[in-house]
C-alpha cells in the first residue's frame, strides 16, 4: 500500500482554507498586535519643567510642552530636555548623589589648584549655575555641550584668576572676578551656540594650598586685629566730634542769645533815657524830683538802719530810729 503526502498549496483546499484568506488575515492579525502595542506603548509623559523634542528617524519632527503626548513606537523618539531647570557644574568639589550627571567634578584637585598673577598658587572651588535655553540648539548644535561648558569654565577662570594677585584671590577680589568670569563665559556660550545661558558664576570657599595655611591664617588675623582697631578710632571719632559739634554750637547759640538780650537791653534804656530827657526838658524840677524820688524807693527798702539828718540842726545831732527792734526791715 502507498501512501501519498500533499505538499504546497494543494494542502490549503483538503483543509478548507483558501491560501488568500489566511495571507489577509495573518496581515490583518499582525497589524492589529502593531496597532495595539503602539496605543500601549506608544504615550509618553513631559514634566512641567522640560519640553519634549520629537525625533523621527533622527531628525527633529517638532517640540512637545508639559503633559501627555503620543510618540511613534521605533519611529519616533522623545527627548525630555529640562528647559526650566537651575543646572549647575561644580569644579573642584562634587556633591554625592546629584541629579544631574554632569555636575560633579571628576578631577576636583587639579581643577581647584590654580596660579595666580604674582606666580603664588591658591586653591580655587567654583560653581557654574545655567539654564537651557534652545532645547534644539542644546541637542544637535554641539556635541557633549555640558563638557564644552565646562572645559570653557575651567578655561575662563583659570584666565582671571591668572590677572589677579594671590591677595586679590583670597580677600577683596572675589566679587570681581565672579563677576569678570560671568561676562567672558555668557560671551563664549553664544559664540559656541551651546543653547545654554549662565546664570551665576559663584566661589566657593577658596583658599591656599595647606602647606602655607599657617602663615596665611596669621596674616589674616593681623589684617583683621589692623580692621579691628581701624574701627574702633572711627567709632570714637564718631563719638567725640558730634559731641564737640554739639557743645560747640550750643555756646554759639547761647552767645547768640546773649548778645541780642544785650542788645535789645541797650537798645531799651536808651529809648527810656530818650523819653526821660523829653520829660526833662519840658518840666526840670519835677523830673529831677522824680527821679529823686524814684531811686531813694528802689534803694531805702534795702537798707535795715536809717538815720535821717535835719540841716536846720547845728549843734545837737538828733535821730530818728525808723526800725523797731523786732523787725529787721525799716518803715518810712
Amino acid at each position: 500500500m502507498q501512501i501519498v503526502r500533499a505538499s504546497g498549496p494543494a494542502a490549503f483546499p483538503s483543509l478548507g482554507i483558501k491560501p488568500l484568506r489566511f495571507v489577509l488575515g495573518l496581515i490583518a492579525s499582525v497589524g492589529l498586535a502593531l496597532t495595539l502595542f503602539s496605543l500601549l506603548f506608544g504615550f509618553r509623559s513631559i514634566p512641567t519643567n522640560s519640553v519634549g523634542v520629537k525625533l523621527r528617524f533622527g531628525a527633529i519632527s517638532g517640540t512637545e510642552g508639559p503633559g501627555l503626548t503620543y510618540v511613534i513606537p521605533y519611529v519616533e523618539e522623545l527627548v525630555i530636555v529640562p528647559t526650566q531647570r537651575l543646572l549647575k557644574l561644580e569644579f573642584g568639589f562634587s556633591t554625592p548623589a546629584a541629579s544631574n550627571p554632569y555636575q560633579h567634578d571628576r578631577e576636583a584637585d587639579d581643577t581647584e589648584t590654580m596660579i595666580t598673577g604674582d606666580l603664588n598658587t591658591a586653591l580655587v572651588p567654583w560653581v557654574v549655575q545655567y539654564r537651557i535655553t534652545d532645547p534644539k540648539m542644546y541637542l544637535f548644535g554641539v556635541r557633549e555641550p555640558e563638557k564644552t561648558l565646562r572645559d570653557l569654565s575651567e578655561s575662563v577662570m583659570r584666565e582671571v584668576i591668572g590677572d589677579r594677585t594671590v591677595d586679590e584671590v583670597l580677600t577683596i577680589g572675589r566679587h570681581d572676578i565672579e563677576t569678570s568670569a560671568l561676562k567672558r563665559l555668557s560671551e563664549l556660550c553664544s559664540d559656541y551656540k551651546l543653547g545654554l545661558q549662565i546664570q551665576q558664576v559663584q566661589l566657593a570657599t577658596v583658599r591656599p594650598p595647606a602647606v602655607v595655611q599657617g602663615a596665611f591664617n596669621e596674616v589674616n588675623q593681623a589684617q583683621q586685629e589692623k580692621q579691628t582697631a581701624i574701627n574702633q578710632a572711627w567709632a570714637l571719632y564718631n563719638d567725640a566730634v558730634p559731641n564737640a559739634s554739639g557743645q560747640a554750637k550750643e555756646r554759639l547759640k547761647q552767645a547768640e542769645a546773649y548778645a541780642f538780650h544785650r542788645v535789645n537791653e541797650a537798645k531799651g534804656e536808651a529809648e527810656k533815657f530818650t523819653l526821660l530827657l523829653t520829660e526833662y526838658r519840658k518840666a526840670p524840677d519835677v523830673t529831677r524830683r522824680r527821679i529823686y524820688l524814684e531811686q531813694m524807693q528802689a534803694l531805702l527798702p534795702a537798707l535795715q538802719k536809717k538815720i535821717i539828718v535835719d540841716e536846720s540842726l547845728k549843734n545837737i545831732l538828733q535821730t530818728l530810729p525808723l526800725t523797731s527792734p523786732d523787725s529787721s526791715h525799716s518803715t518810712h
